[in-house]
């Protein structure tokens, strides 16, 4: 894959067509919001500005000199995934000054294509896809919103275009990263350990953090675990993959560049709770626009 520094220098001067072929569809709208994929280079390059407020300005991640220099959040896995959007279609500007919250879809055949997935740098996905080569992954990351659109709106479209995506291309499963601040797993015992005994992946789903990563995550005895205690602990993108029917992984990750301790989050299609399937629409049509 390309350097930050080269990608930051091709997404300033090439507008390409996007991983996929994509059509300028509208996934979902509420009122002034809407969600859908990127189009462009601009928006990307947008984009990544939204997640550079978000995780190194508001949370204190910290990247390559070069993207600090842009103002962007940016990888090398960037080029390669979709990139889903809620905007505001009221603020003033071109579609790219409207960002206010984004997401980053990658699908397994592009993955794979491309040296694999983001998060098999923290856990042992490779392990999880080859026990359902019947099945086709999608990886979600780098969620974000700005602070000022952090409502059930906000959260309803991603979800609406998350939805959308999978239905379209087929997806079973779903997995990702979920965060915790901070690089010490102890400060969040409570949240942890409520996760290891109560939603631990089972039946064929479990995967673990890689080993010289590994952190527990019982750190507490399940008999000690305050359920409504811990559920307030959760983040709440966390508590929102639960809430959908989520599994967790075996073991938690410390990200010293995003300050943050991540678990592997789990979703496979048929998990997700009938009463969400039903909310957004079998068909996504909840908030299609």
């Amino acid at each position: 894959m390309e350097s930050a520094t080269a990608l930051l220098e091709r997404a300033e001067t090439v507008q390409q067509p996007l991983v996929g072929g994509r059509s300028n569809e509208i996934l979902g709208r509420i009122g002034n919001l809407e969600t859908r994929l990127a189009r462009n280079a601009r928006e990307i390059a947008a984009a990544q500005a939204v997640r550079f407020q978000v995780f190194v300005e508001e949370m204190g991640a910290k990247v390559p000199p070069q993207a600090q220099a842009a103002r962007r959040d940016i990888d090398a896995w960037d080029d390669i995934c979709d990139h889903l959007l809620v905007l505001d279609t009221t603020l003033p500007g071109e579609a790219e000054d409207q960002i206010v919250g984004t997401y980053r879809l990658l699908r397994q055949e592009i993955a794979m294509a491309h040296g694999g997935f983001y998060s098999a740098s923290e856990f042992e996905v490779a392990d999880l896809v080859a026990r359902h080569s019947d099945k086709r992954f999608m990886e979600l990351g780098r969620s974000c919103v700005l602070p000022q659109y952090r409502t059930r709106r906000t959260v309803e479209l991603l979800w609406q275009g998350n939805w959308a995506y999978a239905l379209k291309h087929n997806i079973d499963a779903m997995f990702g990263c979920g965060s915790f601040p901070g690089t010490v797993p102890e400060e969040h015992a409570l949240a942890l350990s409520f996760l290891h005994h109560n939603a631990s992946a089972k039946q064929g789903w479990h995967v673990r953090a890689l080993p010289e990563l590994y952190h527990q995550m019982d750190l507490m005895p399940a008999e000690a675990v305050n359920p409504k205690a811990a559920l307030f602990a959760l983040p709440p993108l966390i508590k929102g993959y639960l809430r959908l029917g989520a599994m967790i992984g075996d073991g938690a990750v410390v990200d010293r560049a995003f300050r943050t301790t991540d678990v592997l989050v789990v979703l496979p299609i048929a998990s997700i709770s009938g009463r969400y399937k039903n909310y957004y629409g079998q068909d996504a049509g909840r908030f299609a626009a």
